[in-house]
């Protein structure tokens, strides 16, 4: 274990101050993955910022219906609040798709938004890895990679982000706000993680300093036409390998608007909004939704283990979206698909 400082500010601004201060100073609040990337000596940091004094717990509805979830909103208080469940049953079902019982008590918002990547081979140090060390290459892409990305890669990395929570708020067109030393400001989700490119490094857009706050989820009306559907290795606690967040607004027999959000299938949520507004007007039906698919996963790429989710994320937006149009929901207690 390296040696760190350890601060435990009791204001956002002396958060933020302690964080900007120190080169590689890290957050600190739930800790259920970063304490694991402490224990693999995959995290270094400098100083570790403990925020769980911080005045960020709370659920707030906001002036348009919506909800604005504090950072340290905990997984489960999240996916149990009457608000959530009845205003947005797509998130609260996606948080519980995700982790365990004990996790999600623990894990918080802000931390799920900052979650690095499962990949074997950003967890052993001892194997070369870009995410980890950049320039000294991405082993993945001809290893093993059957739990990593087909979409949004690049020649140096093909990392997945492993969120559920984060694919349904990417679904639900979610705000992060966030605080720095430039004062506040406010980052779309669609915008807040990277694409690897050439810096894999880089998880997300955050400035050094800035601290996330909150989460705003505005109000939108897919209270029943939607449903979370993560496919997995085994029912119990395990990452995705593909997910779906399907949300459908149905207007005379058609749909009136549709969204849909992938994970297990690239280093960041995956929406495609120009895919989306294709289905406008449309019926309904399972043809529509095949090419739907199929334009949402345009340009997917395997590399080898992984070849098989180009066609199980075909599958699994098709099912997906009859399940939401259907308004049967994905059960996240009898995981078995309906």
């Amino acid at each position: 274990m390296i040696r760190f400082d350890y601060v435990r500010p009791t204001s956002v601004p002396d958060a933020v101050k302690a964080l900007a201060a120190k080169p590689g100073a890290q957050v600190i609040a739930g800790g259920t993955n970063l304490v694991d990337l402490l224990k693999y000596d995959v995290a270094k940091p400098s100083r570790l910022i403990d925020i769980n004094r911080l005045p960020l717990r709370a659920i707030e509805d906001t002036a348009d219906g919506g909800l604005k979830l504090g950072a340290l909103v905990t997984n489960a208080d999240a996916a149990y609040d009457v608000r959530v469940a009845q205003r947005f049953p797509l998130l609260a079902s996606a948080i519980l798709a995700g982790a365990s019982a004990q996790l999600r008590n623990a894990a918080t918002t802000g931390g799920n938004l900052l979650q690095r990547t499962r990949c074997l081979y950003f967890y052993d140090p001892h194997v070369p890895c870009n995410k980890r060390e950049p320039g000294t290459g991405c082993p993945a892409r001809t290893g093993v990679n059957r739990n990593l990305a087909v979409l949004g890669t690049s020649e140096h990395c093909i990392a997945t982000h492993p969120s559920d929570m984060c694919v349904a708020l990417a679904a639900l067109n979610a705000v992060v706000h966030v605080t720095g030393p430039a004062g506040e400001r406010q980052i779309a989700l669609s915008d807040f993680h990277r694409v690897p490119g050439d810096r894999p490094d880089l998880d997300n857009t955050l400035e050094r300093g800035e601290l996330i706050t909150a989460v705003e989820v505005p109000f939108s009306d897919f209270g029943r036409h939607y449903t979370y559907l993560k496919l997995r290795d085994r029912l119990s606690y395990a990452f995705a390998l593909v997910s779906v967040a399907a949300a459908v607004r149905l207007d005379a027999g058609r749909i009136d608007e549709l969204r849909v959000a992938l994970g297990g299938v690239a280093p960041k949520p995956w929406r495609n909004l120009e895919a989306e507004g294709l289905l406008a007007g449309a019926a309904p039906e399972r043809r529509a939704y095949e090419a739907f698919a199929d334009r949402l996963l345009a340009g997917a790429q395997g590399f080898g283990d992984n070849d098989f989710k180009l066609g199980l994320a075909r599958r699994a937006i098709v099912r997906a979206l009859t399940q939401a149009v259907a308004g049967t929901p994905q059960s996240q207690s009898d995981k078995r698909v309906a």
